[in-house]
């Protein structure tokens, strides 16, 4: 069991807290028999938009929020003993059981309270700032396993799936989070007064491209002539994927074109089907060897140097190597998808894949059954395709970053 310190929230007295406390345990096996219910970017809008009603947002909330947190916290105990141990996969751990233990506080507050409904509120904040830090707290606990126990390939395969599911539910988390706090809090942004919470209704996502790479040459493919490409989608996400697209582009073409005068552009089209929205990056930066592309995505492969997890760190992701995947997980969330193509001794092309359809565009979340239990519980299996008995000696100095 893990023991929490500090209990900061008000919302209940010490005796409901000491009880809370003793059935944490089977709360969350409770609430993780449930399923999330993943919700459409259409409905997020529909709601914060139309019928914008705070009671309703809490009455879902303090259930949801309840479950999604329940479903990745019995999965988490799936991990290996040694890399549970670790300092930091323990605080990420505490951080979880105590906002699950303070949400639980609100089981039974009634809706027509007025001051339930504002400490509810003022409690999403707190926990907001608490998990703030999830991502490098728990990619510092990965490196602290990698560098006691070593690399090893069965463990490394669950733990990426594990924190591709763990991340994903962050995000979501955060998304319900940030929808009920910007609707009937105070963290209205006056600069998008048309933003409904997190969501832009009319992203212009040539415009999104542009500001997060001033100096890239965009390119657009339109439907119509003389009409914008707009999006129903949440801003933050988008500039998440494109700063760690352009960022390795303009690194690995700086880098694979050091003695030259002039560096070839990186590119960057906008393209709208039927289904899908799609933004191709395309740079010069040398490429990636075919058999390092899923690497890139690996969070276990990294050979940039252990990062610094100090307040003064100005990019806290800088170094873990989560970048790619993080990003691949933002696209991902609402249906769509982030992929590389490249071609070694030339360059790089990154695509998102977005729903084009904002009612196709659902949560994918992960739930916790026996299908994710049993993967943790299959034994590796002899590979039933032959394989080199070593990898090629890497002599390029290229690359679409694979120290990410």
């Amino acid at each position: 069991m893990v023991r929490i310190a500090v209990i900061s929230s008000g919302c209940f007295g010490r005796g409901l807290f000491a009880y809370l406390w003793k059935n944490t345990n089977t709360k969350i096996e409770y609430y993780s028999r449930f399923s999330p219910s993943p919700l459409s970017i259409k409905q997020f809008l529909e709601f914060g938009r139309d019928n914008a009603c705070e009671k309703t947002s809490y009455m879902f909330l303090r259930k949801e929020l309840p479950v999604r947190l329940a479903n990745t916290m019995r999965e988490v105990n799936l991990l290996p003993d040694n890399l549970l141990s670790q300092p930091s996969i323990r605080l990420v751990q505490k951080w979880y059981m105590q906002s699950f233990v303070e949400l639980l506080g609100y089981e039974n507050k009634k809706p027509e309270d007025p001051q339930a409904l504002n400490d509810f509120l003022e409690l999403l904040i707190e926990i907001r700032n608490r998990h703030n830090d999830v991502v490098p707290t728990m990619a510092q606990g990965v490196i602290e396993y990698k560098e006691k126990f070593g690399f090893d390939p069965f463990i490394s395969s669950n733990i990426q799936y594990f924190l591709d599911r763990f991340y994903t539910n962050r995000i979501s988390f955060r998304m319900l989070i940030n929808q009920h706090t910007l609707l009937f809090g105070n963290d209205t942004n006056p600069a998008h007064p048309k933003h409904i919470g997190s969501i832009d209704p009319t992203c212009n996502v040539a415009e999104v491209v542009k500001g997060n790479s001033p100096r890239c040459v965009p390119q657009r493919q339109l439907p119509h002539k003389h009409k914008s490409i707009q999006a129903v989608y949440v801003p933050s996400h988008l500039f998440h994927m494109l700063f760690e697209l352009f960022k390795n582009s303009m690194r690995a073409t700086v880098e694979h074109h050091e003695n030259s005068k002039i560096l070839p552009p990186v590119k960057a089209k906008v393209t709208l089907g039927k289904e899908d929205l799609s933004i191709k990056i395309s740079d010069r930066g040398g490429g990636v060897p075919l058999r390092k592309i899923d690497r890139l995505f690996n969070y276990m492969y990294s050979t940039a140097p252990t990062p610094s997890l100090e307040p003064s760190s100005t990019v806290p992701l800088a170094g873990f190597g989560y970048g790619l995947p993080i990003s691949r997980l933002y696209a991902r969330y609402f249906q769509g998808d982030l992929k590389l193509y490249s071609m070694e001794g030339v360059g790089t092309d990154a695509v998102i894949y977005l729903k084009a359809l904002s009612s196709e565009s659902f949560e994918r979340l992960p739930v916790f059954n026996k299908s994710a239990w049993r993967h943790y519980q299959t034994s590796p299996e002899a590979d039933d395709w032959s394989n080199p008995s070593k990898e090629p000696r890497d002599t390029s100095k290229s690359s679409y970053k694979a120290k990410r």
